[in-house]
């Protein structure tokens, strides 16, 4: 089983992509490539665009990796309530050449942030929103105020109760 995994932030720091890396290595006998959206960095989407340099190769290169996925685990970073600008740019060239960007992979769609709503917004607009671009949403989960709740040293949720919902999410449902 090959599990993709990612945090929809171009962040260097992102809380996502450590939460994420985290969700995976809860998988049992999987193997897990973690992506950073900083390898998929691409011209801001745009129709004029499109029609002088046509399908990004770089779009293409997000799509093959999806493909080889068994299952994905996404966190979503939050941006006034929506998507961050370097998830949505790289989605929109890849909805371009595939409108079913997630392939119906089944999928653990996550997010966090530092304050208490653990990026809800953002994770509600994916839900609604993935299912019409492939997404096989499986279950969801939110890690709240991530600072207090995330050992950054030990790479793992440091609230037991926490831990445990998401040990179990992946558990019944993967």
């Amino acid at each position: 089983m090959k599990i993709i995994a990612f945090g929809a932030s171009s962040s260097t720091n992102s809380i996502n992509k450590k939460l994420a890396t985290y969700a995976a290595s809860l998988f049992k006998n999987a193997e897990v490539e973690i992506l950073d959206l900083n390898d998929f960095q691409i011209p801001l989407f745009s129709i004029d665009v499109e029609k002088e340099t046509g399908k990004h190769s770089v779009a293409q290169a997000f799509l093959d990796k999806i493909n080889t996925a068994d299952i994905l685990v996404v966190s979503m970073a939050e941006h006034n309530g929506n998507y961050a600008a370097a998830f949505k740019n790289i989605f929109d060239w890849c909805t371009r050449i595939r409108k079913d960007v997630f392939q119906d992979k089944p999928m653990l769609l996550m997010s966090t942030s530092t304050g208490a709503n653990g990026a809800t917004s953002v994770l509600g607009v994916a839900k609604n929103a993935f299912p019409f671009y492939g997404g096989n949403v499986k279950v969801t989960f939110s890690l709240p105020s991530f600072e207090a709740n995330f050992d950054i040293e030990k790479e793992e949720i440091k609230n037991d109760k926490m831990r445990n919902e998401l040990q179990k999410i992946i558990a019944d449902n993967f």
